[in-house]
């Protein structure tokens, strides 16, 4: 599980904590925890639209898919590791179901631009999917079968997104971490919407109401960049 994702000097280090939720960000998973990983262009914007969401336990941005050991955001940008922009995410399956964390991640971002999102150039802003069950695996592929489908119909080409197992996610620097709510920060994101829902799709298990989702708005520019940090209440 988690541990298994962190090298050792990242388990050694002292505990920090998420700056909205308040969670640690690198303690090893609860019974009744799970995490994914998520790659949809600027690491800063995608996190926020992740912790927001009512179930998420702790996020963390980081790098994955790549082949060199701890990167820097430098030594990735560089577009030589091979690693992309990621948030790791951990959220209580109680609360919330891997269906709920596919469907913003698909509707936030365009998984059609390759190694691309909106101004943001580079294999560093790929989209990807890295999973850590085999229910994880069998769901983001049928997502995405689905949503192949309902973009064709809105004239989107085909989806590029990475989708693989059991990829390492190393931590990026502090100063990155849940960026946008620091203050001093600067109002970034590159994500760029197809304003196509995902809907229902094979085995897909939603456990959160539609209020939710109503506090994404994907035809307005920037609207992660325009909501509140703190999480969605459900009421």
């Amino acid at each position: 599980m988690f541990a298994n994702w962190l090298s050792p000097q990242q388990n050694n280090q002292s505990e920090e904590r998420h700056a909205v939720l308040g969670t640690p960000l690198r303690l090893p998973l609860l019974d009744d925890q799970e995490e994914a990983i998520f790659a949809c262009g600027c690491f800063w914007g995608a996190e926020k639209g992740f912790w927001r969401l009512p179930g998420v336990v702790t996020t963390a941005v980081g790098y994955a898919g790549g082949q060199v050991d701890q990167p820097s955001y430098n030594q990735v940008c560089s577009g030589r590791t091979g690693h992309t922009e990621v948030v790791r995410v951990v959220w209580s399956a109680p609360a919330l179901d891997f269906s709920d964390l596919l469907k913003l991640f698909w509707e936030c971002h365009d998984p059609t631009q390759g190694d691309r999102q909106g101004n943001d150039r580079g294999s560093q802003y790929r989209s990807a999917i890295y999973t850590s069950t085999r229910r994880q695996m069998e769901l983001a592929l049928a997502s995405q079968a689905t949503y192949q489908t309902k973009l064709a119909e809105a004239g989107f080409g085909p989806i590029t997104t990475e989708i693989k197992a059991d990829q390492t996610f190393h931590f990026a620097e502090g100063y990155h971490q849940q960026y946008l709510a620091k203050p001093g920060s600067r109002p970034y994101c590159s994500a760029m919407p197809t304003q196509v829902r995902l809907g229902d799709f094979p085995g897909s298990s939603y456990k959160l109401p539609e209020q939710v989702w109503n506090h994404y708005d994907w035809s307005i520019n920037h609207c992660v960049l325009r909501g509140d940090n703190a999480p969605i209440a459900l009421s």
